[in-house]
């Protein structure tokens, strides 16, 4: 299973910003974080074809729990 990340080019205004991100994910492999597996580009999008993860995004979660500052240290050091 992957997850697609469906991103409308023409929204960006600085797209030397996405492919500096693609290329940081593409090098850079981690257990901790969500993996980068490959792209495409269909029409005006960019799909983004990532490790899938259950649970939801990290920013659902967030806007739905209250982390107190230590929390967060904690989870920001992994």
């Amino acid at each position: 299973q992957v997850a697609l990340k469906k991103m409308p080019l023409h929204k960006r205004s600085r797209k030397e910003l996405v492919v500096n991100e693609i290329q940081v994910m593409k090098e850079h492999r981690h257990p901790n974080i969500v993996n980068y597996i490959d792209s495409y580009l269909v029409d005006e999008d960019l799909w983004l074809v990532m490790e899938y993860v259950d649970g939801g995004t990290l920013t659902s979660i967030l806007v739905q729990v209250f982390l107190e500052e230590r929390m967060i240290a904690a989870i920001s050091r992994e």
